[in-house]
């Protein structure tokens, strides 16, 4: 079923309720989510962007119902990944000839995934613009590694909308369609959730890329996103939030994460977070056992906190399995300018806290000398230290 965006522009795509994980398993989603497609009916018809390979049969029929497939004269493939394109052979089938825009890298993504078929590709960068008639068109803006290398986003003048693909979306399903239909608080943790789960890494590149869209000093009536409600009130909220996230953003937080074999490290977490508190009140503290928490809602408590503190025991002369992936990931979305600092109990060797602040080196972390390192179970020497850790971590100053 369509829904009306704007005059003579449709979304038609794919609410997905029951959606539980994303990009394989490595993202959760809990509030549903959706695949945006839409379509452009002026003197030319357009489909901008096409749904998930599992929906593509309930998408072309849907399509069918609302248009004559052969009138579509052309295809916009804003970004090759199977969430976007996944429809696309589905409905090159039926209508082979049709020109479908998009960029060299995302030809190749396509064809990678699809094979060569002889799709009638046209190649565009930014500043192409095609008519579509009525005195309007569309404008081509390339967002190279937002997040891969083939996507773009596309403006549509007249109307003022900007297709932006997966920049400014969140996974959330939003049966009314629009921002200021969504319950506010769950979209804007839904956004940060996406920026710093999959966006942050790529910081650098989207401060250059909003600089050079906000340059072009385009009006922007809706933000058209991949996924999630489609920004109408207030539209540039989303940009400027963007602006702010992609700028080593932090809040007054503090996030400790751990996992433990015996309590004995989960109690050394416990006793950090209250320190915590004592010193700073009017700090948030939030604790998490990473193999029993959502990485995803732990690192986006990560991406707000100007510090955390890592925990694990020492195990097999190394660190528990569920922090080293955990770590790993954290290492993967490149936070900056936030302070951490490492702990962990021990029985024999005691390797785990030394391992913990490479690791948090690595990272991007500005790591305190001070850590609580128990051997079998913190003592009252032990817990004596914590003081002395957290008012290093509450210190300002971190590294960008």
């Amino acid at each position: 079923m369509r829904k009306l965006v704007k005059n003579n522009v449709s979304w038609i795509g794919y609410l997905d309720w029951e959606l539980e994980t994303f990009h394989g398993d490595d993202y959760s989603i809990k509030n549903g989510s959706s695949q945006n497609a839409y379509l452009i009916e002026e003197e030319k018809t357009v489909l901008i962007d096409t749904v998930w390979t599992p929906h593509r049969f309930d998408f072309v029929e849907n399509l069918k119902k609302e248009i004559d497939l052969k009138k579509i004269d052309f295809i916009v493939a804003n970004h090759g990944e199977c969430d976007h394109s996944g429809s696309l052979e589905t409905i090159l089938a039926e209508i082979p000839d049709t020109p479908v825009y998009c960029t060299a890298n995302c030809v190749k993504s396509l064809e990678g995934q699809y094979g060569k078929r002889g799709w009638n590709f046209k190649v565009v960068k930014t500043g192409d613009s095609v008519d579509i008639g009525n005195g309007k068109k569309l404008v081509f803006v390339e967002m190279r590694m937002l997040h891969w290398p083939d996507s773009m986003s596309t403006y549509m003048t007249g109307d003022n909308i900007l297709f932006s693909n997966d920049a400014f979306g969140q996974h959330y399903a939003v049966e009314e369609l629009f921002n200021d239909k969504a319950e506010q608080s769950v979209l804007k943790h839904e956004a940060m959730k996406y920026f710093a789960n999959i966006l942050n890494p790529f910081a650098p590149i989207l401060t250059k890329k909003l600089e050079e869209v906000v340059g072009f000093n385009l009006p922007f009536d809706i933000i058209a996103p991949s996924h999630g409600a489609i920004w109408r009130d207030d539209p540039l909220q989303i940009v400027n939030l963007y602006a702010e996230w992609a700028k080593a953003y932090q809040e007054d937080q503090v996030t400790v994460a751990y996992d433990t074999m015996w309590e004995g490290t989960a109690k050394v977490a416990h006793e950090i977070a209250a320190e915590i508190h004592r010193q700073s009140p009017d700090t948030v503290v939030k604790v998490f056992n990473v193999a029993k928490a959502d990485k995803n809602e732990v690192m986006t408590e990560v991406f707000k906190s100007k510090a955390i503190a890592v925990g694990s025991p020492t195990v097999s002369n190394s660190i528990l399995s569920s922090v080293a992936g955990w770590m790993e990931f954290l290492k993967q979305l490149k936070f900056k300018n936030k302070k951490a600092a490492a702990f962990g109990c021990y029985g024999w060797s005691g390797e785990s806290v030394k391992l913990l602040q490479e690791m948090l080196g690595k990272a991007g972390f500005s790591v305190v000398p001070e850590s609580i390192r128990p051997m079998w179970k913190a003592t009252d020497v032990d817990l004596a230290a914590i003081p002395a850790l957290v008012t290093s971590l509450l210190a300002q100053g971190g590294q960008s």
